[in-house]
């Protein structure tokens, strides 16, 4: 090789080195956060774990793509209230200073709800007390997080299916004013928070009935009220689109945001008498079946693509209605989080996220990012 043809071969080799670099990094800087930061927030659920910073490629990964959290479990009743007179805030506090270390759009979850609830609570025998036991616990918590958690799940599934209350310990002693009281509560606590009523199966037309009852009430006594979040506990079929659009548009049309606040797509077939989101429920009879586990290891390259094609889908439709839209949050960072791995049955290996066991993306996320950077 002659050294004039040497010297054009490095110019030509540096060139193509310069120009791949430069499109590795431009490549690595696109994220969820940063795709949909002009359209709603991209958030996820973290654990104890996580909260903690334990693992440094799950840190990363929340880091650059997620620009809102929520704590999986933290911040549940059993967990944050024990005992009547005390409180447990190690693990939230670590929570609060990761959003803020971060930069993000940080969630309350949940104030009141009857699942994962102290075992006191469910002795409580009278309005009075479970009145003041919810002041208590709403002021001693909001207070506490005044300014720095931006949004509460005030009200976590008081309905049932049909529309109709749930009959909880809450609502036996209280009736619907337990739910007046804790949002009235919530709002002179934080008045700059924002409120949300959380619940599973909002999209199907007799829940979403009793969700707008439910809201209407509030709003009739000029009570706060700013969201409605709509967990998104879906499947490869259900809800359809239709079914999504009208529920974002009956909300909306309440003067409301909605957030899809626990979104995954399960992979896995559930037995057809499974009721709604319930976390009590639990199918022990088809524990060993394979037919119910069909994915043990890993999804094959057409299931990827079903799950692919159902989240583009999706997004297409909450970018659509991105102006009535607040937050879309994940229930789990990656696919080894995800309760669904023992929810309805036990021993079960979900994969219903973007990101796989070891982190890495599906083509799940490559086809919502598509949506933005194409």
């Amino acid at each position: 090789m002659t050294c004039k043809l040497y010297k054009s071969y490095l110019i030509l080799t540096t060139f193509i080195l310069v120009f791949s670099c430069k499109h590795i990094d431009s490549n690595t800087s696109i994220s969820l956060k940063e795709s949909f930061k002009h359209d709603f927030y991209i958030g996820t659920a973290i654990s104890h774990s996580q909260i903690n910073q334990i693992n440094h490629k799950t840190n990363t990964l929340l880091e650059k793509e997620f620009s809102s959290i929520t704590p999986e479990n933290a911040m549940k009743w059993e967990q944050i209230h024990p005992q009547k007179n005390t409180f447990f805030f190690d693990v939230s506090d670590t929570y609060v200073a990761l959003g803020e270390k971060y930069n993000m759009h940080i969630v309350g979850h949940t104030l009141v709800w009857h699942s994962q609830l102290s075992s006191w609570v469910e002795t409580i025998k009278d309005s009075i007390t479970m009145a003041e036991t919810i002041e208590i616990h709403i002021n001693t918590i909001v207070k506490r997080y005044k300014g720095r958690i931006h949004t509460w799940d005030v009200i976590n599934e008081a309905l049932n299916e049909d529309g109709d209350f749930r009959n909880s310990n809450f609502y036996k002693l209280m009736g619907e004013s337990y739910i007046t009281h804790a949002f009235k509560l919530a709002a002179k606590a934080d008045p700059d928070a924002k409120l949300i009523y959380n619940d599973y199966n909002l999209w199907k037309p007799k829940k979403r009935a009793g969700a707008v009852k439910l809201i209407k009430n509030l709003q009739e006594q000029d009570i706060k009220i700013d969201g409605v979040g709509m967990q998104a506990h879906w499947s490869l079929e259900y809800p359809t689109l239709e079914d999504i659009e009208s529920s974002i548009l009956t909300y909306a049309a309440l003067g409301l945001k909605v957030s899809f606040t626990e979104l995954d797509i399960t992979m896995l077939p559930n037995p057809w008498d499974l009721d709604g989101a319930a976390v009590e429920q639990n199918f022990t009879q088809f524990e060993h079946d394979p037919k119910m586990n069909p994915y043990p290891i890993e999804l094959t390259d057409a299931a990827q693509t079903k799950l692919a094609n159902r989240y583009k889908d999706i997004f297409k439709l909450f970018l659509k209605h991105k102006d009535k839209i607040e937050r879309v949050t994940f229930w789990g960072l990656n696919d080894e989080q995800t309760w669904l791995n023992n929810w309805p049955i036990k021993g079960r290996t979900n994969h219903p996220l973007l990101f796989d066991r070891n982190l890495k993306q599906k083509k799940a996320y490559h086809a919502v990012l598509d949506l933005k950077n194409k």
